[in-house]
């Protein structure tokens, strides 16, 4: 975890990912490929947390918008997840609309992961999202939970970062994300998320 408990991994790449972005506005063909990889994982989690298989193809419609419209971007690599992000929303509730079903759930309640002993609840839980199997758990919590817990954790955004994707106040998102984690830690047999779990996810007291 870095300073205040922001996510790690995409963080990591955010220098990286700006770079990259600066060159692609600028026709950079192999610069738009890097920012693709960098920022593909995360995207296509955070769409399978909402709409399950389909995942790769909303993921698809967001590329091509995302795309087309990389001139109007402004701003640098944690900018552009959160942009990203917004579009590859929007691209996944027309989705939803279009089969006019809310994000379906699962029946895994059981045999879910097996979790190693001693660690920090919501290290463990978080650290589970990279799989499928958790993140099929992850669709089952409470739209606004799932989606919290996704963009702050499998996007790698911080607090104000995921409200804006949302339209939220970053105070909603913080409680909804923490108690979305806390629902999963159950799931996943963990016994309970402490304030300190908390605070993984980048709160502050």
């Amino acid at each position: 975890m870095g300073q205040g408990g922001e996510p790690r991994r995409a963080h990591a790449y955010d220098g990286e990912l700006g770079a990259a972005v600066a060159r692609a506005q600028d026709g950079d063909e192999a610069a738009f490929a890097t920012a693709y990889r960098i920022v593909q994982p995360g995207l296509l989690g955070y769409l399978r947390g909402i709409v399950g298989d389909d995942a790769e193809d909303v993921a698809s419609e967001a590329w091509l918008e995302i795309a087309r419209d990389l001139g109007r971007f402004k701003g640098d690599g944690a900018g552009f997840r959160g942009w990203t992000a917004t579009i590859a929303r929007h691209r996944a509730l027309d989705h939803l609309r279009r089969l006019r079903v809310r994000p379906r759930s699962t029946a895994l309640e059981q045999d879910v992961l097996d979790l190693p002993g001693p660690h920090s609840t919501a290290d463990q839980a978080m650290e589970t999202l990279s799989t499928e199997r958790a993140l099929d758990l992850v669709r089952e919590l409470p739209r606004d939970q799932a989606e919290a817990v996704l963009l702050r954790v499998v996007v790698g955004l911080d607090g104000p970062a995921a409200a804006r994707v949302l339209g939220k106040r970053p105070g909603a998102v913080r409680t909804a994300a923490h108690r979305g984690l806390k629902r999963l830690a159950r799931r996943l047999g963990v016994e309970s998320v402490t304030d300190d779990g908390s605070r993984t996810l980048g709160e502050s007291k």
